[in-house]
């Protein structure tokens, strides 16, 4: 799995127990797998159609530095679908998983379209071959 992005837990992101806010958590997730599917799809319309049991192991606090990772079960004809794990950076805790997030490429009219794509591609693969 490939940790993409990180977060400083700050005062604004907890919740009433001083812990980090699950819905803000699955908002940086949701996010973050939306850009993913963004560059992956090259086409920045894409919506969330589904996520499966959200599996809350750990808590974060304010000062803590998470990280979201995001790796790819499969390439669908109009979707991808990946799984996402969130970690404490320093202590490497896993503190949130989602199995499966599945996300729909759409077109101009706002219906899933095909994508074309069957694998990862890396942004630095694209540049060299232009």
């Amino acid at each position: 799995m490939r940790f993409h992005t990180r977060k400083w837990v700050k005062p604004e992101d907890l919740n009433p127990n001083s812990t980090l806010f699950g819905g803000q958590l699955l908002a940086w997730i949701d996010e973050e797998v939306a850009l993913y599917t963004v560059i992956q799809l090259e086409n920045p319309k894409v919506v969330t159609k589904y996520m499966s049991e959200i599996n809350f192991m750990a808590s974060a606090k304010k000062g803590d530095i998470i990280e979201i990772g995001i790796e790819v079960i499969k390439f669908g004809k109009t979707s991808l679908t990946v799984k996402s794990e969130v970690r404490n950076k320093m202590t490497r805790e896993t503190i949130l998983t989602i199995d499966k997030i599945i996300m729909v490429n759409l077109g101009p009219d706002g219906k899933p379209k095909p994508h074309g794509k069957t694998e990862v591609e890396f942004v630095k693969d694209r540049l060299e071959n232009n």
